[in-house]
């Protein structure tokens, strides 16, 4: 059991706030009753923490969208899918040297609130908490359509609403249901990539299952590496960008942990793996092993390749594999809504209720706020799909290039701090500081603009730039309010 630790000061913005110590606990098992500073419970395991981890990286964007990418950029999408995945990596380092010296369960917000001010704190902060609360809208649809297929007598509505209830009461109970239900989810999706990897590889090469050695064939003799010309690797980009989306989960996640800097920096010295492995690897798979043209993979790139090696029951596996992806997003998208919302409430940016926390150490109060919205946005789904929750979606769509870019730059500010207040706590630091973050700040501005000019991706990006002054504007006024009180 950990000690409990009081609150930590303050202290001014712009400067760094001292975190308590972390609590210390069985390192296999870790505390059920202790509490992080913050007030919620450090209930989550290390092994939570490390399929969270892992997990964080696999959404049901890889196993059904991933054929879309595959469309438009030939075995070219491999690039994009590298190019995406060194994107993230550097942006997680950044945001792993921020977590690891100074945990917060608000992660990037709460960084953006001391390195750049209140505004932007706010303003990534709220938009972060629309997206995944949209998320929930989306991937409990998605969950609703795939049970109605297995039981068609409940209407798609009501499965919908199950899967809500019921992820909804395990992020109530404790911090520690959210970990081992996600534990499972998680490990599903690992399990399942790594047996189609070694199912594919084996294919690759013309052993069992398949029948002779595919070779590069696929990747060079249908129209070339890039059927589409060099531009469709960035078209490419922007449809998987937000596949990665989660990979911060993690660092939000430590906070209700025994040790939360060792977490940080485990978490982030794994992300290359994680993303070469499971991305990279089982895309490669896929685009060597059919034609990119294969309309098959449109329907879903997994069940495609396990049909062609003649894998027997391949989509109803691949089924359960999708909706464990959809289950576990819904689960983690709840969790992570639900602590940005008590960040906010925290620094006097949200309601003060959404800062506290029931018997069992969680932010009940943000959580049905989170869940709130989510069903709304569900609602809309079914009632209003071509008009509301479309524009709900593209409102939300280019948040995770916000995200990233408010990162970069809180790195860049933190950083400096850092050196003169605190060196000791840069236990985990970005490569060939400060350069690098300027390429990677470079590199996503870059795909912003891009976005603006590609007509698949302006309408998301001008409509999530409204979205964004419009928080900011609230996010202003509401500051000068404060002035003036």
């Amino acid at each position: 059991m950990g000690a409990h630790h009081p609150p930590s000061s303050k202290g001014a913005r712009g400067t760094l706030t001292t975190p308590a110590a972390p609590v210390t606990g069985d390192p296999g098992h870790g505390p059920t009753g202790g509490q992080s500073p913050d007030g919620l419970q450090a209930g989550l395991k290390n092994r939570h923490l490390s399929m969270i981890a892992i997990g964080g990286v696999i959404g049901a964007g890889l196993f059904v969208g991933s054929g879309a990418g595959i469309a438009a950029a030939g075995p070219g999408i491999l690039l994009s899918y590298m190019l995406t995945g060194l994107l993230v990596v550097l942006v997680m380092r950044m945001l792993g040297e921020m977590a690891a010296a100074s945990p917060a369960s608000g992660s990037f917000s709460a960084y953006a609130d001391r390195a750049l001010g209140r505004w932007a704190g706010f303003t990534i902060g709220w938009l972060y908490w629309f997206f995944w609360s949209v998320v929930l809208a989306v991937e409990a649809t998605a969950a609703g359509a795939i049970l109605t297929g297995w039981v068609p007598a409940v209407p798609q509505w009501a499965w919908a609403l199950l899967v809500m209830v019921v992820l909804t009461g395990t992020n109530l109970v404790s911090v520690g249901s959210f970990g081992e239900f996600e534990f499972w989810f998680a490990g599903v999706k690992v399990v399942a990539i790594v047996v189609f990897l070694v199912i594919g590889a084996l294919a690759v090469f013309g052993l069992p299952p398949g029948d002779h050695a595919v070779g590069l064939s696929n990747l060079t003799g249908e129209g070339g590496f890039l059927p589409h010309g060099p531009g469709a690797i960035l078209s490419g980009m922007l449809l998987v960008v937000f596949s990665f989306m989660g990979s911060e989960i993690v660092t939000l996640a430590a906070g209700e942990s025994p040790n939360p800097v060792q977490a940080v920096r485990k978490a982030v010295n794994s992300v290359i793996w994680r993303i070469a492995l499971f991305y990279i690897g089982s895309i490669a798979v896929i685009v060597t092993l059919l034609p990119w043209h294969d309309p098959e993979l449109l329907k879903s790139p997994y069940v495609a390749v396990l049909k062609s090696l003649d894998i027997p029951y391949a989509g109803t596996v691949m089924d359960i594999v999708v909706l464990t992806a959809v289950l576990s997003c819904l689960n983690s998208g709840l969790y992570t809504a639900s602590r940005m919302a008590f960040s906010l409430g925290e620094r006097g940016d949200a309601p003060k209720s959404f800062a506290t926390v029931n018997k069992g150490g969680v932010p009940a109060v943000a959580i049905w706020a989170s869940v709130a919205f989510g069903f709304i946005a569900t609602i809309f789904s079914y009632t209003s799909k071509d008009t509301v929750f479309e524009f709900l979606l593209n409102s939300s769509g280019a948040v995770a290039l916000f995200v990233w870019l408010v990162i970069c730059f809180s790195q860049l500010r933190m950083r400096r701090t850092l050196e003169q207040e605190a060196p000791e706590r840069l236990t985990v630091r970005m490569w060939l500081y400060p350069w690098l973050t300027y390429a990677t700040i470079g590199l996503i501005v870059f795909v912003v603009g891009y976005m603006f000019y590609d007509p698949n991706g302006r309408k998301q990006m001008v409509l999530s730039v409204v979205a964004a002054v419009v928080v900011l504007v609230v996010g202003l006024l509401l500051e000068r309010r404060r002035i003036r009180q």
